[in-house]
C-alpha cells in the first residue's frame, strides 16, 4: 500500500485514459488543467447516472471519483462503482474527495475503489496517484491509510488466511452483512445489487466456507470478530 506521496510515480509506457466524476464543473476544469499531459481525460460526469453511462461508454483505465454525488439511489461514488462492477477488472477507481471522514473512506474502498485521496492534493501528486493506480497499486493520502488498516486489518492472527482468501471482495461484503442480521433485501439495497445476486453470493459463501446456514455463518463470523 503506497501513500500519495510515494518515492515516484509508476508510469506505464502509454498515456492513461481517465474519466473525471465530480458535480462541480469548476473543479473538473481545474483538475484537467492540473493533470500531466500524459493523462488523457476521455469523459466527465456530474451525477451517478451520468458517471455510470460515460464509464461504460469510454471504459477508462482510471476513474477519478468524488464520493458524494447527486442522483441515483443516494449512494454517491459507491453507487457508481457498483453500477460499473462489470468493468472492475480493467477500470480502476480512485476516490478524490473533500471528505476525510473514516466512514466515507471505508465505504468506497469496500465498494471496490483502489485508493482515496483528498482534494488538498497537488496536481503533481494526483498525476502520480493516477499512474500508481493504473499500475496496480493502492494509493491513499497518508492519514487516510490508517482508516483502511483499521477497517480491514484488525482480524485476529488466528484466522487462517486461506479462509478469507476463498471469498471474493463482494462475497466478503455480503457475508459480513448477512452475519450482522441483514435481510437479503437490505443487503441488496446496501450494496446496490439485486436480491438474486445476494442469494447467489450467499450460496457461494456457504459453500466455500463449508457452512450450511445463516446461523452457522453468523457464528463463524462472530468467532473471528468479523462483524
Amino acid at each position: 500500500m503506497n501513500n500519495a506521496q510515494g518515492t515516484g510515480p509508476i508510469r506505464p509506457a502509454q498515456s492513461v485514459r481517465v474519466v473525471i466524476v465530480d458535480d462541480h464543473a469548476i473543479f473538473r476544469s481545474g483538475l484537467k488543467a492540473d493533470l500531466d499531459a500524459s493523462i488523457q481525460v476521455v469523459g466527465e460526469a456530474a451525477t451517478v447516472e451520468q458517471a455510470i453511462a460515460v464509464i461504460a461508454q469510454e471504459r477508462p483505465e482510471v476513474v477519478l471519483l468524488d464520493v458524494h454525488l447527486p442522483g441515483g439511489l443516494g449512494g454517491g461514488g459507491r453507487e457508481v462503482i457498483a453500477g460499473s462492477a462489470a468493468l472492475l477488472g480493467t477500470t480502476k477507481f480512485l476516490a478524490l474527495s473533500v471528505s476525510d471522514a473514516a466512514e466515507d473512506v471505508v465505504a468506497v474502498i469496500r465498494a471496490g475503489a483502489r485508493g482515496y485521496v483528498t482534494k488538498t492534493i497537488s496536481g503533481a501528486e494526483i498525476t502520480d496517484a493516477v499512474f500508481r493506480v493504473a499500475g496496480g497499486d493502492a494509493v491513499f493520502s497518508p492519514r487516510l491509510a490508517g482508516f483502511v488498516l483499521d477497517a480491514f486489518g484488525t482480524a485476529p492472527a488466528d484466522i487462517a488466511d486461506d479462509e478469507l482468501d476463498r471469498l471474493s471482495a463482494r462475497e466478503l461484503e455480503v457475508m459480513r452483512l448477512i452475519a450482522r442480521g441483514y435481510s437479503y433485501k437490505e443487503v441488496a439495497k446496501e450494496l446496490f445489487i439485486s436480491i438474486k445476486t445476494v442469494e447467489t453470493h450467499v450460496s457461494a459463501v456457504l459453500r466455500k466456507l463449508q457452512l450450511s446456514s445463516r446461523h452457522e455463518l453468523t457464528k463463524w463470523a462472530a468467532e473471528r470478530r468479523l462483524l
